[in-house]
């Protein structure tokens, strides 16, 4: 690496941690005079390794075990996007969920994308969303079309009388220890689901977007540090990275910020729908520096932080959440 680029990633990492700090949830410190409330965070959250567990694909996060933490409880609020109306792809679990938890408590107005075989799941979205006093628009469907991905957008738009936040989180894991099991089907689905997606949703939206307006894609530490058993999987998040630095260049002439959030190993319906190698749940995020894997909690005040006024400097960047391994 060069000292530019330390430099440079020193500089992000910097940044992170003030972002972060700016959305913390309401709450989260005491009052005049009082100490503030601090929390470990090797042991905030599980630390023992994970039950081996396997659902078909896409999985619930309903059934899972231990049930993920999407901030469905802890998350408060403080009117950081009153007002505002986005769009989540993925939006019924995982780290899509716990973004439009947070959104919905910051005031604004969601619509989440799923695939419709997680109805379920996007059920309870729709329920905490409206139980913040905001509006929720469900919109299923299998976005590997170009046709599906423009009317979703178009379906959005018209919903929530337009759109000022698009977060892009959509995603389809399989692990796979050779390449040589990785299929054509595989590779091509991981492809549409995952990249295909972000640049239809965003060519969708762009049209719509009003100068403030945010594009935040979900990557992952597989785009700096591919897994072994992901390739495929990493190589689509190395993409998504590429597109976010390029489209933050271009859509800074309009006044639309790009960003992208990175996450480590964190506890979603990716890793029980073939995101893990059999038999290795219980090894599940045990390796990173805090011991133990993130929960989709953790990063809801990230694209808080980045959807937010308060991040108006930043564009083309990309806040990691991956337990202490390093990059972005």
């Amino acid at each position: 690496m060069s000292d530019f680029e330390a430099s440079r990633r020193g500089v992000l990492g910097g940044a992170a941690l003030g972002l972060a700090a700016a959305a913390t949830p309401a709450g989260a410190q005491g009052g005049a005079g009082e100490r503030p409330v601090l929390r470990d965070p090797r042991t905030k959250y599980r630390r023992e390794p994970f039950p081996e567990q396997r659902q078909p694909w896409p999985a619930l996060a309903s059934k899972m075990n231990p049930r993920p933490d999407h901030g469905e409880t802890s998350y408060r609020g403080s009117g950081k996007l009153t007002g505002r109306r986005a769009l989540i792809t993925g939006g019924d679990s995982g780290i899509g969920r716990a973004a439009a938890i947070a959104f919905a408590r910051e005031g604004a107005d969601v619509a989440i994308n799923y695939h419709p075989s997680e109805e379920p799941d996007a059920r309870e979205v729709k329920q905490l969303i409206e139980q913040a006093g905001r509006k929720a628009v469900l919109l299923p469907a299998d976005i590997r079309t170009q046709k599906a991905c423009e009317e979703t957008v178009k379906k959005a738009i018209a919903q929530l009388g337009g759109l000022d936040i698009l977060v892009n989180n959509a995603a389809y894991q399989q692990s796979r220890a050779d390449i040589l099991e990785i299929t054509d089907e595989q590779f091509v689905r991981t492809y549409e689901t995952n990249v295909y997606h972000v640049f239809r949703f965003s060519k969708a939206a762009i049209p719509s977007l009003p100068p403030g307006a945010v594009i935040l894609n979900t990557i992952s530490v597989n785009s700096y540090d591919p897994g072994e058993e992901l390739i495929d999987y990493a190589s689509t998040k190395a993409a998504i990275l590429n597109l976010t630095k390029g489209m933050a260049k271009q859509l800074a002439k309009k006044g639309i910020r790009v960003n992208a959030v990175a996450p480590g190993p964190v506890w979603t319906p990716l890793q029980v729908a073939g995101g893990q190698l059999p038999g290795k749940m219980g090894e599940f995020g045990q390796d990173t520096p805090l011991g133990r894997a993130g929960q989709p909690a953790e990063l809801g005040s990230l694209f808080v932080a980045l959807a937010s006024d308060e991040a108006s400097f930043s564009t083309g960047t990309a806040v990691g959440a991956h337990g202490g391994r390093g990059n972005p």
